[in-house]
């Protein structure tokens, strides 16, 4: 069997949570692997519509094991929130299916103040477009050696040291930015007052899913935002700040790279993009604005209307090279019904000659312009289709293309928000 690793293959907000539940059913074991609660994921069951930031995807199905690995920068306080509205909703969540990372970094309150006013005060197109949730500001402290981590709220005496030590950068910081010093006392109160809510979920992840690899469980790892948003490999300055692409998923859960057998990377059948940055086939007209509409395009955490295009087959194929994806689940393809001509960014041009991908260079990413292929669309519907035989012949061709442009097959489409209305070509969990 292959455990599978889910990623998204453009910037975010691909569908990952549908697929992810979708494929939770056959999995024992779902993982959260980076990013922080900055990644929302919304899932249709029965009616019920839940909306996940933090927690994985497969809390929401009885007798699944769900964790929240190393790599994941975890704010306490939005996980009790989480897990209390989740549990309202009739998910029951403890100990005995919900584990975290003893090493994993916690977000203080004073990360979420520092990422805020560092946003706050850039203007214009230096702003990054971050969620002011500080998960970059955890990030730093993580790779800064002073992060305060789960595993030390177990150890209260030794937490003081800890608070000093990461205290020694900050103050001189907040000075600097006109900001009041962090008193010592009320980060360990607030510590204090957190720790007995997630201690009881901290575990050796690392041991834990290596023993559940061994028993032969399926462990689906989990990723959030995108692959264009990686910090080595996105649109960089305009990314995250944390290693988005598959090969993550072994580091960011203590696992091997070959615990990972399938890599599915999850891409609409158009593109959307949250904050600054890039976007070659960025939309600005009326038909950029009905698919916004259409789609219903705003971020699950933060409400912000998402920037939408046609599909970017050189991104997407792209990040199949640096994910290392086997196989494609595209989303939303029902959005697309309707359109006269449907559109695909092919290539670009950059300084008068046509490149085949995306630089790394800033300058030259805000100057590239995309080459378009035109297709003819369709006029029938392809929402809650569940059969090739249900699609129109020109959706076919569409799927098909893409497939040619980016290198990749379609394992799986999605025609809706529904777990049902799915159409299944490869299942990455094959044995």
């Amino acid at each position: 069997m292959a455990n599978v690793a889910v990623v998204g293959a453009q910037w975010g907000d691909e569908g990952k949570g549908k697929i992810v539940d979708w494929l939770s059913v056959k999995a024992d074991v779902v993982v959260r692997f980076q990013g922080g609660h900055n990644a929302g994921h919304t899932l249709v069951i029965g009616g019920t519509t839940y909306k996940l930031a933090l927690l994985p995807s497969g809390i929401v199905r009885p007798g699944k094991l769900s964790v929240i690995g190393n790599g994941v920068v975890v704010d306490p306080h939005h996980l009790v929130d989480e897990i209390a509205k989740l549990s309202a909703q009739g998910v029951e969540i403890g100990p005995h299916n919900f584990k975290i990372a003893d090493n994993a970094t916690l977000i203080l309150s004073l990360h979420r103040e520092l990422d805020a006013h560092r946003e706050g005060a850039l203007e214009g197109g230096l702003k990054i477009g971050t969620t002011k949730r500080g998960i970059g500001p955890a990030y730093e402290d993580k790779v800064g050696r002073r992060a305060i981590r789960l595993t030390d709220l177990a150890e209260p005496d030794l937490l003081d040291e800890k608070i000093a030590r990461l205290l020694a950068h900050h103050d001189p910081l907040r000075r600097g930015l006109g900001l009041e010093p962090v008193p010592a006392a009320a980060l360990r109160a607030e510590l204090d007052a957190v720790a007995p809510k997630i201690l009881p979920y901290m575990d050796a992840v690392w041991d834990l899913l290596e023993t559940e690899r061994r028993k032969g469980r399926r462990i689906l790892f989990e990723g959030a935002q995108g692959a264009l948003l990686d910090v080595d490999h996105g649109t960089y300055p305009f990314v995250t700040s944390s290693n988005t692409v598959a090969a993550n998923a072994a580091t960011g859960s203590g696992l091997g790279p070959k615990a990972i057998g399938y890599v599915l990377g999850i891409a609409k059948a158009y593109t959307t993009r949250v904050g600054g940055g890039p976007f070659p086939s960025e939309l600005t007209d009326e038909i950029g604005e009905r698919i916004g509409d259409r789609g219903h395009e705003f971020g699950t955490n933060t409400g912000r209307r998402r920037r939408c295009g046609w599909f970017d087959a050189v991104l997407v194929r792209q990040t199949v090279k640096t994910s290392g994806i086997d196989g494609i689940a595209l989303t939303k393809l029902d959005i697309l019904d309707g359109f006269d001509e449907i559109k695909v960014c092919v290539g670009y041009m950059l300084d008068g000659a046509r490149v085949s991908r995306f630089p790394a260079s800033q300058a030259a990413q805000a100057r590239v312009t995309p080459i378009y292929e035109t297709m003819e669309g369709w006029r029938g519907t392809t929402a809650g289709a569940r059969s090739w035989a249900q699609l129109p012949a020109q959706a076919i061709k569409y799927v098909r293309r893409i497939e040619e442009l980016i290198e990749a097959p379609v394992a799986l489409l999605s025609t809706s928000p529904e777990r049902e209305d799915t159409i299944l070509v490869t299942d990455p969990f094959r044995d």
